[in-house]
C-alpha cells in the first residue's frame, strides 16, 4: 500500500517555494512537448504550479500557518471513513488484515501519483473541496444523479426511499445527495467553496480555483477531476447552522469514488444499497442521541459497528431488500473491505474482521426471528446490539 502510505506520510507537509517574482506563472508549452528543453525554459506542469502555490500561500492570513483550513464552524464535520486507510496501531489490537480488496484496489489507482503530484493536492485542499460543496452548497435530493455518468442514481434513489419505510425514525427531512469530483472543473463552484468553507477572500480565491483548474488541465494523474479519491467518502450529517449560509439540513452524502471501488471488485450490485444504509444507520442514531461527548477510538468503533448491523439488518430482513444468502455473503464482503487497522486513531471505525461480524450479527437477528414480517424499532435493534458488542470486538 505505497501510495496509501505516502498520502499518510505527506499530509500536512507543504513544499514552499519562495522565489516566484510574479502574481502568476504560466506553465510552458515546452514542458508539456519537449524532452530537450532547457530547465529554465521547461519546468514540469507540476513544479510550475507549486510555484505558483507558494506565492499565494504568502498571502494567507498568518493564523493559518501556510496551509488552508476549514473554518471552525466546519471543522471536524466531515467523517473521511473510507479514504482513511491508514493509522498507527493500538485500541486494545485484535488480528487486523489491512491489504483488503478495496484498499489495493486504490493502490493502484494511484499508482502514478509521485510526491509531487500528492502534495499539490493537500495545498489546495482538492481531497476535500468536493466534500466539503456537497456538505455546504448540496442541500436538496431534487435532481441529484449518482455516479460519474449517472449509473447509480435509480438504485440510490429506490434504496432510499426503502431506508425510510422500514426504520421508524422521521426521516422526511433528510436530503440524499452526491458529491462528484466534476465540481473541480467548475470555476464558481470552486470559488465559493474557497470563500465560505476556507474563508479566503475572493481575489484569492479565484487564484487557488485557477491553480486546481489548470492541474486538472496538465497533470493527467488526476483525471480530470473524475479520479476516485477526490469522492472516495460516504457521510451522514446531523443539521445545523452556518454563518452566512443558513440551515445545513440532516443528509447523507454519497461520493461517485466509493461506489466506483466496489464497482470494479466486483460487488456494486450490493455495496451501494449497503453503504447507504449504513449512512442511515447515522441519522438512527442522531435521532436516538447515541453519539457520546468523548472522541475516542472505542467510541467511533461502537457507532460505527452498530450502523454496519443497522444495514446489514435492513438488506436481509423480508421486509427490507430481502437479500439472499448468495448476497449476504457479498455484503459482508463489504463491511469487511472498509474495516481499518488504526487502534489508536479516533476515526477507528473497527477492524475488517470486527466489520464484517457486526454485519453477520445484522444479518442473523432478521433471519432468525421467529416472526419473518416483524421489523424491529430502532430501540429495540439498538438495545440488541449494545448487548453483543463486547462480543463483536473480540472477533
Amino acid at each position: 500500500m505505497k501510495n496509501i502510505n505516502l498520502f499518510t506520510t505527506l499530509l500536512g507537509l507543504f513544499f514552499l517555494v519562495t522565489s516566484c517574482e510574479t502574481d502568476t506563472l504560466t506553465i510552458p508549452q515546452d514542458s508539456l512537448h519537449s524532452r530537450h528543453a532547457s530547465a529554465r525554459q521547461a519546468a514540469s506542469p507540476a513544479a510550475a504550479l507549486k510555484a505558483r502555490l507558494a506565492q499565494l500561500q504568502t498571502s494567507l492570513p498568518a493564523s493559518y500557518g501556510g496551509k488552508l483550513k476549514p473554518i471552525p464552524a466546519l471543522s471536524g464535520k466531515v467523517d473521511p471513513q473510507y479514504r482513511e486507510t491508514r493509522a498507527l496501531g493500538a485500541i486494545e489490537p485484535t488480528p487486523c488484515e489491512s491489504n483488503t480488496r478495496i484498499n489495493l484496489w486504490l493502490d493502484e489507482q494511484l499508482a502514478d501519483w509521485d510526491r509531487e503530484v500528492i502534495s499539490l493536492v493537500y495545498e489546495t485542499a482538492m481531497l476535500d473541496l468536493p466534500t466539503y460543496y456537497t456538505l455546504v452548497f448540496e442541500n436538496s435530493s431534487a435532481n441529484q444523479t449518482f455516479g460519474v455518468k449517472g449509473e447509480y442514481t435509480q438504485k440510490l434513489t429506490k434504496t432510499f426511499k426503502d431506508l425510510k419505510r422500514f426504520w421508524n425514525i422521521e426521516s422526511s427531512d433528510i436530503a440524499l445527495v452526491a458529491m462528484h469530483g466534476s465540481m473541480l472543473r467548475d470555476r464558481t463552484k470552486l470559488i465559493k467553496t474557497y470563500m465560505v468553507v476556507y474563508g479566503l477572500p475572493s481575489s484569492l480565491a479565484a487564484a487557488y480555483a485557477g491553480i486546481v483548474i489548470d492541474a486538472l488541465t496538465y497533470l493527467p494523474q488526476y483525471r480530470n477531476g473524475d479520479h476516485p479519491i477526490f469522492t472516495f467518502n460516504a457521510f451522514a450529517q446531523s443539521s445545523f447552522n452556518l454563518p452566512g449560509v443558513g440551515l445545513i439540513p440532516d443528509k447523507i452524502v454519497m461520493g461517485d469514488g466509493i461506489m466506483a471501488a466496489y464497482t470494479a471488485i466486483g460487488y456494486g450490485d450490493v455495496a451501494v444499497p449497503a453503504i447507504l444504509a449504513h449512512e442511515f444507520g447515522h441519522h438512527i442514531q442522531f435521532q436516538l442521541d447515541l453519539f457520546g461527548d468523548e472522541s475516542s477510538p472505542e467510541a467511533t468503533r461502537r457507532t460505527e459497528l452498530m450502523a454496519d448491523a443497522y444495514s446489514a439488518y435492513y438488506l436481509s430482513h423480508a421486509r427490507g431488500a430481502s437479500m439472499q444468502w448468495k448476497r449476504v455473503q457479498q455484503f459482508l464482503q463489504v463491511f469487511y473491505n472498509i474495516g481499518d487497522c488504526g487502534f489508536t486513531s479516533d476515526g477507528h471505525h473497527g477492524t475488517p474482521t470486527q466489520r464484517m461480524a457486526a454485519a453477520e450479527w445484522g444479518y442473523n437477528v432478521a433471519n432468525n426471528a421467529q416472526k419473518q414480517g416483524h421489523i424491529l424499532t430502532a430501540q429495540q435493534f439498538t438495545a440488541l446490539f449494545e448487548a453483543q458488542l463486547p462480543s463483536l470486538i473480540t472477533q
